[in-house]
């Protein structure tokens, strides 16, 4: 790339920060305190019952295998908490300790307990990445879950614990802002009520001034989360159900009109995760997303109604997704902003996708999201050519690169929407090309009924546009035009306008999992292509 791209690039790119994250960044990288290991504050006592949280799948194959994110290793010795065999994700999952959520047995809960006493004898006070802010604050919350369920905390756990929530409270990720601030924040406010005294006051004091700035800027009206991943979504509403759980146990510590405030926006997050997931019960694969990093939207729901709050059925308005639904045909459709200005970090080229399913059906499906290593295949995951929509003159809709920056980003609008008993019709456009030098325009049109989906897209000026339809990997083409569902449903797809051919393609629906399909690739003859789906 060009040396005046590259600075075009980085403009575009940090012309969007906000102050503090500029600064902060100097600040985080150059301020090193040291860590205080003085005694733990007195522990508080619960006043009322603990609920349970969501479970998770097991992680740990024995006391020194660990399996995460679908991938196997050995973890024995200290060395294996800093190693540099594993990709740094992996590294960091090690370090959240989400295992100990998992049901254990007699067993498992032996394992539990050494596998918390190796972590706090092999990573010494502020040593290595499991001291890194965002896998400190997850295994403070994990740590006090997992006492709060009637686990024993010998006294040097709570020692520890107290070291982590010191060291956090002065290394808050105020350079990254979002979805990692907010975390750090719970993990004060747990800390701040686990333990007792004017320290755990302080803790507590400075995690609930974070959350009450961040927590309006952060969740959109409609419920949905800023970043605008129904995966990182789903991650928030269990925190904020977490903060709703311990604050139950401890009455009177959290102002009641605080916990009202969480609840408020509990109820709303819970609504719009229940109206961004497919009817086979899973998110939808909109920005990184994939299986098996949140509980399944039905288990929060669970853990919602066991704390008395109750999602409902609600219209997606501000976060700008779509939902419509006729008959069994469940349409998803993304006219969002890629992520806020200042933090796009999980966003993909993903503008005017859509997802489809047919019953329990997934039908049509954006690519998803296997890995977050710098690289080509987190570049291709992140770009418009992975997901359900055109790519014009073979380049991005936003200019997503370097794992997780974006520069100059598409900004949808919303032409026009009809819904009602005519059927569903919904249309935008976005200015994400306009950077091109014919400056193309992306509109793209969604008609829905009972028994097909037709999408219309107009590319004007576009030198070359193809349009992509993403198949589930179960959904089989056929020579005839027809694809073929698992459950007998056929779907006869017709082009206008444009020339078609089946690619093959990948589906990941999980960290580092790939699974073969097929995508329908159409090359628009003009400016204006027709497809037609029915069932």
């Amino acid at each position: 790339m060009p040396s005046a791209a590259i600075v075009q690039r980085y403009w575009h790119t940090i012309r969007h920060l906000r102050p503090v994250q500029l600064y902060g960044r100097v600040l985080f990288r150059m301020a090193r305190p040291a860590p205080e290991c003085g005694p733990p504050p007195p522990l508080r006592a619960p006043q009322a019952p603990w609920i349970t949280p969501p479970a998770r799948a097991p992680r740990l194959l024995s006391p020194t295998r660990m399996c995460i994110l679908h991938r196997t290793h050995d973890i024995a010795g200290a060395a294996a908490w800093s190693s540099r065999d594993v990709p740094r994700l992996w590294l960091y999952n090690l370090h959240y300790f989400d295992e100990l959520a998992v049901p254990a047995d007699a067993e498992r809960a032996a394992w539990h307990q050494a596998f918390v006493a190796r972590w706090i004898a092999e990573n010494p006070p502020a040593a290595g990445p499991g001291w890194e802010p965002y896998p400190t604050s997850l295994r403070i919350v994990n740590w006090v879950k997992w006492a709060r369920a009637g686990n024993t905390m010998p006294m040097h756990f709570a020692e520890s614990l107290a070291i982590q929530a010191r060291w956090l409270s002065r290394r808050m990720e105020h350079h990254l802002l979002a979805n990692h601030l907010f975390v750090n924040a719970k993990a004060l406010v747990v800390a701040g009520l686990f333990f007792d005294g004017d320290e755990a006051a302080r803790w507590r004091a400075r995690g609930l001034a974070v959350i009450a700035r961040e927590l309006p800027e952060q969740v959109h009206a409609d419920g949905g989360h800023f970043e605008g991943s129904p995966m990182y979504h789903a991650l928030m509403l269990e925190d904020l159900l977490d903060l709703c759980n311990l604050a139950a146990t401890t009455p009177g510590v959290i102002a009641a009109a605080t916990v009202d405030q969480w609840r408020a926006t509990a109820v709303r997050m819970a609504s719009w995760l229940r109206a961004m997931s497919h009817p086979d019960g899973e998110i939808s694969f909109f920005n990184d997303a994939a299986f098996g990093v949140a509980p399944l939207p039905a288990a929060l729901d669970a853990y919602a109604a066991a704390l008395g709050i109750a999602p409902h059925d609600t219209p997606l308005s501000d976060s700008g997704y779509v939902r419509a639904v006729r008959g069994r045909a469940v349409l998803l459709a993304d006219l969002a902003p890629v992520g806020p200005d200042y933090q796009p970090g999980h966003a993909h080229a993903d503008t005017l996708s859509f997802e489809l399913s047919l019953g329990s059906q997934r039908v049509i499906v954006n690519s998803g999201t296997s890995t977050y290593d710098v690289g080509a295949q987190r570049e291709h995951e992140r770009s418009t050519a992975a997901h359900s929509t055109v790519t014009i003159d073979d380049a991005d809709s936003s200019e997503v690169w370097g794992g997780f920056r974006v520069a100059r980003r598409a900004r949808a609008t919303q032409l026009a929407r009809q819904d009602d008993a005519a059927g569903f019709a919904l249309r935008g456009m976005h200015d994400g090309y306009h950077r091109l030098p014919s400056q193309p325009t992306h509109e793209r049109e969604w008609r829905l009924q009972a028994d097909r989906l037709v999408v219309t897209d107009r590319c004007l000026r576009a030198r070359h546009a193809v349009a992509r339809f993403h198949l589930h990997p179960s959904v089989t083409p056929g020579d005839d035009g027809a694809l073929r569902c698992p459950d007998g449903t056929t779907v006869r797809w017709q082009v206008r306008g444009g020339t078609a051919v089946l690619r093959p393609s990948t589906w990941h629906p999980g960290f580092n999992t790939s699974t073969a399909t097929q995508c329908l690739e159409v090359t628009l003859d003009g400016a204006e292509l027709e497809v037609a789906f029915a069932w």
